[in-house]
């Protein structure tokens, strides 16, 4: 059963009706709307977001005011929650059939699809600044997350980017000196990624036979044992930094605490 929550600065009645229309065409699936009517303060969007958080539901929003229709995408990235904008998508196919009109705005389109325009930029964030690239770029990133190898930072790089968050990852290799730029990045948006042992050394034991047993010590125990401890003083020197254990954890679990951990710092 899919729970599907409506925002809308209205009645909710036209939202529901094109939900509906657009549900006959998933006969299977089995579904629950509950509407939101006359959202009109981040106070009510923040309440919707949060309710479709804990039930694991999504949100289908008609809302006219920019301001309010961009903070309900916000709210859904900093709460893995699915937002999707009917008002301002008809709006933008719109905009873009009357492209010829005296009355067009130049930029339009662009800004009513401000959320897919984000992930697209977001995505092509991610690929610049995975694995430590750029570095003197890091400013200009919402995550950054640091790590020894097969900690997951270029997966949940690419999985945040698609939630339109701009992500960097740093690696952290034993004896080897990190950026000296982390030091003077927002510690709200650092997070540390950790992990159990013998976790890592079989992580990285099938890494090391895909690529025919060429990477030296790089999955032996003595090895990830040192390189962690290595990381994790390092990490534990800047008690502002997020430390986060991915050990057995899945992408989106990860993620979901990273963004707990932004949300709360807010």
């Amino acid at each position: 059963m899919y729970q599907i929550y409506i925002i809308s600065d209205g009645s909710g009645g036209t939202a529901e009706r094109a939900l509906k229309a657009a549900l006959t065409q998933f006969p299977d699936i089995q579904s629950k709307i509950e509407i939101w009517s006359e959202v009109r303060e981040e106070k009510q969007v923040k309440k919707a977001i949060l309710k479709a958080k804990v039930t694991r539901g999504f949100v289908v929003h008609t809302v006219v005011a920019k301001e309010l229709r961009d903070f309900i995408g916000r709210q859904g990235r900093l709460h893995n929650v699915k937002t999707i904008d009917i008002m301002g998508s008809l709006l933008a196919q719109l905009a873009n059939q009357f492209s010829d009109s005296p009355a067009e705005k130049p930029g339009l389109f662009r800004e009513l699809n401000k959320e897919y325009f984000r992930r697209i930029e977001a995505m092509e964030f991610a690929f610049r600044h995975d694995d430590g690239l750029r570095t003197h770029e890091l400013e200009k990133a919402e995550i950054v997350m640091l790590g020894v190898s097969r900690t997951f930072k270029t997966p949940l790089s690419i999985y945040l980017a698609f939630k339109g968050w701009s992500v960097a990852n740093i690696p952290v290799i034993l004896d080897f000196q990190t950026p000296e730029e982390l030091e003077s990045l927002d510690p709200k948006k650092v997070f540390c990624l950790t992990t159990d042992t013998n976790s890592l050394v079989n992580l990285r034991k099938v890494r090391h036979e895909h690529l025919g047993g060429s990477t030296g010590e790089y999955a032996s125990m003595d090895y990830v044992k040192r390189e962690l401890l290595y990381a994790n003083r390092f990490f534990n020197r800047h008690k502002a930094w997020s430390i986060i254990d991915v050990t057995n954890k899945p992408i989106e679990e990860i993620a979901s605490e990273i963004l707990q951990y932004i949300n709360e710092s807010q």
